[in-house]
């Protein structure tokens, strides 16, 4: 009696591309690697960097595949089907050596490959071999490779792959083909989930597939392994609340109600979320990530809402966040950002976690109406013009007076006690004298000015406005050099 045993295999296995038409968002790099087959233009030795998940392994697989395929059709497409393909597809071929870099990185393994490279291919046109990870690779096996790269023999081809090319020395970089992969766009990896939906029979709505894509960040074997996962937890039902459930995310309402609060300065919102995140198991670390991604959606949302960042929302998640965009300034959002930034490398130290959310949500809606330094300056700056203006308008419109010589003689002295406390003020900030002591000195330059009459403004009050708007901005500035978070 025999028994049937069925291998499973991952999506991201099953579904691996097999030919370059089956790659997804890489076509420039495609491109050029059917131009090289069709030109027979192989070179040597080829580098692919990129993120994880973007397709570098395969790539030099279906290259190599297309190297060795003894029916390659006239669009530069391996066949799939002759014996060189089939042995390839299926990992035994003795022509293509595949190596982890990470895990034989030392020169002991690369003289192994040094001492092979001479024997001629055994059933393909080349000897090929696949180096994943090469950033991994110690300095004496780069030297040792670096001969064998620079002068290999005839047939012979290395493919490089790695996440971290800036590890690799300029003397390998300098003697291969590089090409960097870009990581995909959540359009690219939401048409790939729905034909592999498609292909198992998976009901899931296309909103869904967006927040998997988003939360894959680009890499289409992490969305391709979260999907098997969820499938695995829902079978074949996948709804959007199951899939921001499964990822440990909280509904976008909640962050929606903190914008409330915040725009409210509702300072006991921050005990009730405290209490949800807690009484939900989340994470301190993650919260803080999703509060970082709120905003800055908030942000995009207010510069530029044609952003494809906002794609992956829903349409009533997108109108809500148009609409609480309102409620922030791009001063507020910014500084939220910084804030939360500084905070997450932080939030993992502290052993209080519950005090340190309430003390955050509290730091946000306290900080609702806070006046930053280029929006105070910008005020300032605006205040001094219509002060001009004003004056200005003034001297038009009322005929020059002419002052008497003692009246003159006065108004001269006026000027020159109000030049000299300015030079004090410059002086005093200039050595960093307190705070105190600059606010009298200001005193004093006032009590120096002459009494104006009607209260209407001439050169003296800009003098006095100019000072003010100098030891305004000098003293904020230092305010905030000394405690960012105040």
């Amino acid at each position: 009696m025999s028994i049937m045993k069925e291998i499973y295999q991952t999506l991201s296995r099953k579904y691996r591309p097999q030919n370059f038409q089956s790659i997804t968002g890489q076509e420039a790099i495609v491109k050029t690697l059917k131009n090289a087959l069709r030109l027979k233009r192989i070179s040597h030795a080829y580098l692919f960097c990129g993120s994880r998940g973007t397709g570098k392994t395969t790539l030099a697989r279906v290259f190599a595949k297309a190297l060795h395929c003894s029916h390659l059709q006239e669009d530069q497409e391996p066949c799939n089907h002759c014996e060189s393909c089939q042995n390839i597809s299926l990992g035994r071929s003795l022509d293509i050596l595949e190596i982890d870099g990470a895990s034989h990185r030392g020169i002991d393994d690369i003289r192994q490959i040094n001492e092979t490279v001479a024997y001629a291919a055994s059933s393909g046109k080349y000897k090929i071999y696949i180096i994943d990870e090469v950033h991994m690779l110690t300095k004496e096996a780069f030297n040792a490779l670096l001969k064998t790269l620079e002068e290999p023999p005839e047939k012979v081809v290395f493919f490089f792959a790695t996440t971290e090319p800036h590890k690799v020395p300029a003397t390998i970089l300098s003697r291969c083909q590089r090409f960097d992969l870009h990581r995909l766009s959540m359009e690219l990896i939401v048409e790939k989930l729905s034909r592999i939906a498609k292909d198992l029979e998976i009901n899931v709505d296309t909103d869904g597939l967006k927040l998997i894509a988003h939360a894959a960040e680009g890499s289409l074997r992490d969305a391709e392994s979260l999907f098997d996962q969820l499938i695995c937890y829902a079978e074949n039902n996948l709804s959007v609340e199951l899939i921001r459930a499964h990822l440990g995310s909280l509904p976008k309402e909640t962050f929606f109600s903190l914008d409330k609060a915040i725009h409210e300065e509702n300072y006991s919102f921050a005990l009730e979320l405290t209490e949800t995140i807690f009484s939900s198991g989340k994470d301190l670390g993650y919260f803080v990530e999703e509060l970082l991604e709120h905003f800055r959606l908030i942000l995009i949302t207010k510069l530029h809402p044609k952003d494809s960042s906002l794609h992956f929302l829903s349409k009533k998640d997108l109108e809500q966040y148009e609409k609480n965009a309102s409620l922030y300034t791009k001063e507020q959002c910014i500084y939220f950002l910084d804030f939360l930034l500084n905070f997450l490398q932080e939030a993992q130290k502290t052993p209080f976690k519950r005090i340190t959310l309430e003390a955050l949500i509290l730091h946000l809606i306290q900080n609702r109406n806070r006046i930053t330094l280029p929006g105070l300056i910008q005020k300032l700056s605006l205040l001094e013009k219509s002060l001009h203006k004003d004056a200005k308008e003034t001297a038009l419109q009322e005929p020059a007076l002419v002052n008497t010589p003692q009246q003159e003689e006065t108004l001269q002295a006026d000027k020159k006690n109000v030049q000299e406390a300015i030079e004090k003020v410059d002086i005093l900030l200039s050595k960093q004298e307190e705070k105190t002591v600059v606010v009298d000195t200001m005193k004093q330059a006032d009590l120096a000015a002459p009494p104006q009459k009607e209260n209407k403004p001439n050169a003296m009050q800009l003098n006095k406005y100019e000072t003010l708007l100098r030891f305004a901005a000098v003293e904020l500035e230092g305010t905030i050099n000394k405690d960012p978070r105040n």
